[in-house]
């Protein structure tokens, strides 16, 4: 294993040292993604530093992709530090090398961290009125070339369900579920006609910095869009889910007190499943695997938890764009035991023990996902069969006859909704049922990820068997 420290190419350095006027160039490598890195950048001339930092990708942009090359991001954001929004200053885009460099801005990023509450609706308000205000500005008066002109907000989304579309086509393997969203989205665009906006997507916590109860900087604009408001309202809730964000129904009724555009939770739930399928876009066979843990991969204890949360709220939203309620899954006795029990539970005592005599952050990291992998092992050794037999059963009834495996079950029934001959409440119906089910045996690996789910877009206030729904209007101020 490769153990020396990673070395910026001489060529950007040169490049730095051009675009700055620098006598002297320090690099560091920080955290900041899997392929595109993050670098600290000390440009010194004489007694001066300027304070600078540098993303770049060694990779060329893949053709396709729903992520923006460095470019491309690189117009967004100096189009928006023209327009007053809180974005870091671009310095210079490399013409040739995926490589940008921006002013540094200080601060943290994970919202979670914060750990006085008043710090943390101080800094969850300051983010909401930056979003407002990124969506009070008229997309038409926004020259971003890598994007084109700003249109109708229905143009914008068909043309990203066709990119959607594009990716599936190009995946050499069967992916129905995702075939079916990307169906069911092109059938019901909204019909929404105002405004067209910048949508910053998987825009909220984790994609800000923060300091002192103050937003300092937005950044991460790789998915920015055209598009309408609520796709990025649906968008800051799929990153509330991942991270905390405060009382959502809170910041909402205060968005819409600054930003004009009114909470319509039917877009909502519409670009929820909108930014989900997008997201399996990028991947299409994984959101049809039941466990997906991907082979070779250190991380793959993170992967199966993460893409079980991911799988479920997609077919939650599914569910609940189709208007769908709750569905009830019979699961079988916990107090049920493996006879491989305490195999199971040696092996993840003995990776926990060595979690505690290491001091590699990457390291701790794979070993605790080693943990979840074994956890879910003994979920499947423990009642997997029971849990299949109940799905198989079901799916026999539906399809006619009993299919070879729970997912060729699944499969083929999507087949048959694709082609109409199930219905889609059906199909979407017993699909949450088989979802429930891989979660119910993904729940010991998953944490406190097992009871994350969409947050509400109101309060709710109980008045006997009636709920009255209701959108609180807190007086604030954009900032």
């Amino acid at each position: 294993m490769n153990t020396q420290p990673p070395e910026l190419p001489e060529e950007l350095r040169s490049w730095i040292a051009a675009v700055t006027g620098a006598d002297r160039i320090e690099v560091k490598q920080v955290s900041g993604g899997a392929s595109r890195q993050a670098w600290l950048v000390d440009a010194r001339h004489g007694a001066e530093t300027a304070e600078l930092f540098l993303r770049y990708d060694p990779r060329e942009p893949k053709p396709g992709s729903a992520f923006h090359s460095l470019q491309v991001e690189a117009e967004i954001l100096t189009e928006l530090y023209r327009h007053g929004v809180t974005v870091p200053r671009v310095i210079a885009a490399h013409q040739e090398r995926q490589a940008v460099l921006m002013e540094r801005i200080g601060g943290d990023t994970w919202f979670r961290l914060i750990k006085d509450p008043a710090e943390q609706v101080a800094t969850a308000q300051d983010f909401i009125g930056k979003l407002a205000a990124l969506h009070r500005i008229d997309a038409r008066e926004l020259s971003i070339p890598g994007l084109g002109a700003a249109g109708p907000v229905a143009e914008h989304v068909r043309a990203e369900i066709d990119a959607m579309r594009g990716r599936l086509d190009r995946h050499r393997g069967p992916a129905p579920l995702l075939g079916f969203c990307i169906d069911w989205l092109d059938r019901n665009v909204p019909g929404y006609d105002g405004p067209t906006v910048l949508v910053q997507g998987d825009t909220g916590p984790g994609n800000f910095m923060y300091a002192d109860g103050r937003v300092t900087a937005i950044v991460d604009w790789e998915l920015a869009h055209f598009g309408d408001p609520m796709d990025d309202i649906a968008w800051l809730s799929l990153r509330t889910v991942q991270d905390t964000f405060t009382d959502f129904p809170d910041r909402l009724a205060e968005y819409e007190q600054l930003s004009g555009h009114r909470i319509d939770a039917d877009r909502v739930w519409y670009y929820r499943l909108f930014a989900e399928t997008r997201l399996a876009s990028m991947n299409p066979g994984s959101v049809d695997i039941r466990a997906s843990a991907p082979a070779g991969s250190p991380d793959a204890g993170n992967s199966l938890i993460y893409g079980m949360l991911h799988r479920r709220l997609l077919v939650e939203a599914l569910a609940q764009a189709l208007g769908i309620p709750e569905v009830d899954v019979e699961f079988p006795d916990d107090e049920r035991e493996s006879e491989h029990a305490q195999i199971y539970d040696a092996t993840a005592s003995a990776l926990s023990g060595a979690v505690g005599r290491s001091t590699d952050a990457l390291a701790v990291r794979y070993v605790k996902g080693a943990v979840r992998l074994v956890k879910y092992l003994a979920e499947v050794d423990r009642i997997g069969a029971v849990v299949d037999a109940q799905e198989l059963a079901e799916l026999a009834r539906l399809l006619g006859e009993p299919p070879t495996s729970v997912s060729a079950g699944r499969a083929a029934l999507a087949e048959r909704a694709g082609r109409g001959e199930i219905g889609e409440r059906d199909y979407v119906t017993q699909l949450w049922r088989g979802i429930k089910r891989d979660d119910y045996l993904t729940r010991t690996a998953s944490g406190a990820l097992r009871t994350r789910t969409w947050p509400p877009l109101t309060h709710t206030i109980e008045r006997g068997e009636q709920q009255r729904w209701v959108s609180p209007s807190p007086k604030i101020t954009a900032s």
